[in-house]
C-alpha cells in the first residue's frame, strides 16, 4: 500500500516543515545520454531547492537506482521524464507529473514546483500515458508521446527480432537449398537440411504477428493483456478460422493489440468482491478478455475480411485483358498495402493462379512489386540516417537482404511503426514497379518474386524487371524519407531542433532501443546507480575541489582494467603515481588530455582527437578511427549542448578502450541542440568486441557529470594538463 497523496508533510513537535521528498524516473528510447542528463539536472535542481529526490534511470544498460516500495510509500510526489513507456501502477495514490525527457533536462525546477499540485495517479493503467497526470501542470513542453504511439513502438520493438531471424533464415534456405519449379515456385527438397532451416524461419514469421499484437496490448493493459493480445494476433493471422484464404496480417495484429489492451483496462475498472480481486489479473481478466476478443474477431471482423478477399479476386479477374500498365499499378498497390494480409494475398494468388493458364505476365507484375517494400525501406534508412534509431537502421540492413529474396515482410516493422508514412510510400513504389513491369511485358514462371527469381532464370525480360524494381525501390525510399521528415517536423512544431529524438541522442550501434527494457546492471551494481548523482539529494553541503565527488564506485572498473591496475601496482613503485593519473577506469590518462584544441571545425577536431588517442599506443589505424567517428556523426550529432561534445566510435582500429579530452577556447561548431559551440570535447573509442556495456557506462558517467555547472567551470579554468586531470578525477 502506498500512502495517499496530499500536501507536503509537516514535522512533529517542533512545528518545522519537513523537507519535500520526491521520486523521479528518467528514460529515453534510443540511447542513454539524455536519460542521465535529465537525472542529473533533476538532482541538481532538487539540491538547490532544498528538496530530497531519488531518481531511477531506465537506460540501455537497464534500470538503475531502482525505486523501492519504501521509497514510494514515503514520497510526496513523482516526476516521470521519459519518452518511452514507464510503469505507473506502483505510484498509485501519489501526485505524478509526466513529461518528455527533454523537459527534465531543460526545466527541472519547474517540474519540482509542478509536482506539489499535480493530479493524483489513480493506478488505472501501467503506462505513462494512462495517468490523469499526463502533461500535468500544463507544462506543454515535454512533447510526450501518446499512449498509442508508445504501445505501437513497444510491439514493434519486440516483433523486430522475429522478423529478422525468420526472414533471414528463409532467405538463406531459399538461396542455398532452393531451385525453381514451375508448379511450386522456389522449391526446397523435402527432408533436406535446408528445409529444416526454412521451417525454423517460418516459425519465426508465424510468431511475428502474435508478438506484435501481444506487446501492444501489454503496453496498454500490463500483464493481464499479454495473453489476449497474443491469442488475438494469432487468430488475426490465421484466416482459416474465419473462412478466409489469407489472414489479416500485421494490420490485424495492430487492431487486436489495441482492442485487447483497452478491453483489459475496461475490465480492470469493474468493481468485484474483495475475495475475487487476487485472481482477477491471473485468471479472470485473461480468460474473459481472450475469449471475448477471439470470438469478436472470428464472427465480427473476420467475415468482412473473407468478403474482401473473395470480391477482390473476382474484381481482378474482370480486369484481365485491360491495360497492362493499369493492371500492374493496381496489383503493385495491393501487394504493397498489407504485406501478407488479405489484400496482398489476393493479388499474389491471382497472379500465381494465372501461371497455369499460360499467362505469366500478371505474375511478372507481382514479382516486380514484391521486393520494393523491404528494399525501399532499407534504402530509406541509409539515405536519411538521422530519422531512424540505431535499431531501425540495423533492421533496415536486414530488410535489404530480405528484399533480394522477395520477402516483403521485411518492411513490416517500418509499416507498423509509422503506418501513415510508410504504407503510402510502399504503395506508390509498388504501383510504379508493377506498372513498369506490365508496360515491358515482364513474365514470371514461378509464384515468387524479387531479384532471386530473375537470378535463378524464372523471369523473362530480366533487364526491364530490374529497372522496374530499382525505380520502384527509389520511389519508395524517397517518399518514405519525405513523409517521415514532414511528420517529425510537425510533431516537434519546429524543424528538428527542440526535440531530443531521434538524431541528437547518443544511440549506440548494437543496442536495442525499442522497448527500452535493459538486462544490464541493476541498482547499485555499478556507479551509475549507487553514486552517480541519482541517489537521494540532501541539503546543500559545502564542497571544495580538494574533496571531489566520485561519479562511480569501485565496481565501475572492468575486470581487465582492475587487473591492469593491480599488475601495475605490484610491478614497481612508480605505478602508484600512474594510477593517480587514471580516470574512467584508466581509459583517460595524462597522455590523452590536451588543454588547447587547435582545430576550428568538427572534422579537424575529430582528427586531432584521434591523434591524441594514438599517443597511448592503443590506436592501430588513425585514419580508420577518424572515419568511424565521422560515420557516427553522420547518424546524428554527438554535440550535447552546454558547450559539450562526446564523439565516439566502435572500431577495431583501437586495441583497447581509450578516452581523450581536449578544450577549445573559441569553441567548435558541432550542431548541438542548443546552438552552442563545443568547448569541452571528450572522444571515446572502443574495439568492436568491447563495445557493449562498457561503451554505455563511459557515456553515462560523462553525460551525468557534465551536467554539473561547477564541474564544467573547473574544467574550463584549469590552467594546465595536471589541473585538468585533477578535475577529471571526479568522474573516475
Amino acid at each position: 500500500m502506498t500512502s495517499p497523496a496530499g500536501l507536503p508533510p509537516t514535522g512533529g513537535g517542533s512545528g518545522e516543515r519537513q523537507r519535500l521528498k520526491l521520486l523521479a524516473v528518467t528514460a529515453c528510447p534510443t540511447g542513454i545520454a539524455h536519460t542521465y542528463m535529465a537525472a542529473e539536472k533533476l538532482s541538481q535542481a532538487a539540491e538547490q531547492l532544498g528538496v530530497d529526490i531519488k531518481v531511477e534511470t531506465q537506460g540501455s544498460i537497464g534500470a538503475e537506482n531502482v525505486l523501492t516500495d519504501n521509497d514510494v510509500r514515503t514520497a510526496d510526489g513523482v516526476i516521470i521524464a521519459a519518452d518511452k513507456d514507464v510503469d505507473l501502477s506502483r505510484f498509485a495514490g501519489k501526485r505524478v507529473v509526466t513529461v518528455g525527457v527533454a523537459e527534465g533536462i531543460h526545466h527541472p525546477e519547474r517540474l519540482i514546483e509542478q509536482v506539489r499540485t499535480a493530479p493524483v495517479h489513480g493506478g488505472g493503467g501501467s503506462g505513462t500515458s494512462t495517468s490523469s497526470s499526463t502533461n500535468s501542470g500544463g507544462s506543454g513542453g515535454g512533447k510526450e508521446r501518446s499512449v498509442g504511439y508508445k504501445a505501437l513502438m513497444n510491439g514493434v520493438s519486440y516483433m523486430i527480432p522475429f522478423v529478422v531471424v525468420g526472414g533471414l533464415l528463409i532467405a538463406i534456405s531459399l538461396s542455398l537449398g532452393g531451385h525453381t519449379d514451375p508448379s511450386g515456385g522456389l522449391v526446397i527438397p523435402k527432408d533436406s537440411f535446408w528445409m529444416d532451416v526454412n521451417n525454423i524461419g517460418v516459425i519465426g514469421f508465424q510468431l511475428m504477428v502474435p508478438i506484435l499484437s501481444g506487446y501492444i496490448a501489454y503496453a496498454i493493459g500490463d500483464r493481464p493483456a499479454l495473453v489476449p493480445g497474443m491469442v488475438g494476433g494469432w487468430i488475426a493471422n490465421t484466416g482459416s478460422l474465419y473462412d478466409s484464404e489469407a489472414g489479416a496480417g500485421f494490420i490485424g495484429a495492430i487492431v487486436t493489440g489495441f482492442l485487447a489492451g483497452y478491453l483489459v483496462l475496461w475490465i480492470k475498472k469493474v468493481e468485484v468482491p474483495k475475495f475475487v480481486r487476487p485472481i482477477m489479473p491471473i485468471i479472470v481478466i485473461p480468460i474473459v478478455a481472450t475469449t471475448a476478443l477471439g470470438l469478436f474477431f472470428i464472427y465480427v471482423i473476420g467475415e468482412p475480411i473473407s468478403w474482401v478477399f473473395e470480391h477482390l479476386t473476382d474484381w481482378l479477374g474482370g480486369m484481365t485483358g485491360t491495360s497492362a500498365v493499369l493492371l500492374g499499378a493496381i496489383l503493385g498497390l495491393m501487394i504493397a498495402f498489407d504485406m501478407g494480409g488479405p489484400v496482398n494475398k489476393t493479388a499474389f494468388l491471382f497472379g500465381a493462379g494465372l501461371i497455369a493458364t499460360g499467362n505469366q505476365e500478371v505474375m511478372g507484375m507481382c514479382a516486380a512489386a514484391i521486393p520494393v517494400m523491404p528494399l525501399g525501406q532499407g534504402l530509406a534508412t541509409l539515405i536519411r540516417k538521422r530519422l531512424y534509431t540505431e535499431q531501425e537502421r540495423e533492421t533496415g540492413l536486414a530488410s535489404l537482404f530480405m528484399g533480394l529474396f522477395g520477402i516483403s515482410e521485411g518492411a513490416i516493422p517500418f509499416a507498423a511503426a509509422r503506418p501513415a508514412q510508410v504504407i503510402p510510400a510502399n504503395m506508390l513504389g509498388g504501383a510504379v514497379a508493377g506498372a513498369l513491369a506490365g508496360l515491358a511485358g515482364v513474365e514470371d514462371a514461378v509464384p515468387h518474386g524479387g531479384p532471386i527469381v530473375a537470378v535463378l532464370g524464372a523471369v523473362s525480360g530480366v533487364p526491364m524487371f530490374f529497372v522496374a524494381v530499382v525505380i520502384g525501390t527509389v520511389v519508395t525510399a524517397l517518399t518514405t524519407v519525405a513523409l517521415v521528415d514532414v511528420s517529425e517536423r510537425r510533431r516537434k512544431g519546429q524543424p528538428m531542433v527542440d526535440g531530443l529524438a531521434p538524431q541528437p541522442e547518443l544511440a549506440l550501434a548494437g543496442v536495442s532501443a525499442g522497448a527500452g527494457v535493459g538486462v544490464g546492471v541493476g541498482a547499485g551494481s555499478d556507479g551509475l546507480g549507487a553514486g552517480g548523482g541519482t541517489a537521494t539529494a540532501h541539503a546543500p553541503a559545502p564542497r571544495t575541489e580538494s574533496t571531489p565527488v566520485s561519479a562511480a564506485s569501485a565496481a565501475d572498473a572492468s575486470p581487465d582494467a582492475t587487473a591492469d591496475r593491480s599488475a601495475d601496482a605490484s610491478t614497481d613503485a612508480s605505478a602508484g603515481a600512474s594510477d593517480d593519473d587514471e580516470v574512467l577506469s584508466g581509459y583517460l590518462t595524462a597522455r590523452t588530455v590536451k588543454v588547447r584544441l587547435d582545430s576550428g571545425d568538427k572534422e579537424a577536431a575529430i582528427r586531432e582527437m584521434a591523434g591524441l588517442l594514438a599517443a597511448t599506443g592503443k590506436v592501430t589505424d588513425v585514419e580508420e578511427l577518424v572515419a568511424a567517428a565521422l560515420r557516427r556523426e553522420e547518424q546524428g550529432t554527438t554535440g550535447l549542448g552546454e558547450e559539450i561534445a562526446i564523439p565516439h566510435a566502435k572500431t577495431d582500429a583501437v586495441t583497447a578502450p581509450v578516452v581523450g579530452f581536449a578544450r577549445s577556447a573559441e569553441g567548435v561548431e558541432w550542431g548541438s541542440l542548443d546552438g552552442t559551440k563545443a568547448k569541452l570535447v571528450f572522444m571515446i573509442s572502443v574495439p568492436e568486441a568491447a563495445a557493449g556495456d562498457e561503451h554505455l557506462r563511459i557515456l553515462a558517467l560523462l553525460s551525468r557529470k557534465l551536467m554539473d555547472t561547477g564541474f564544467r567551470e573547473r574544467l574550463m579554468t584549469a590552467p594546465d594538463e595536471a589541473a585538468v586531470l585533477d578535475v577529471l578525477r571526479e568522474i573516475r
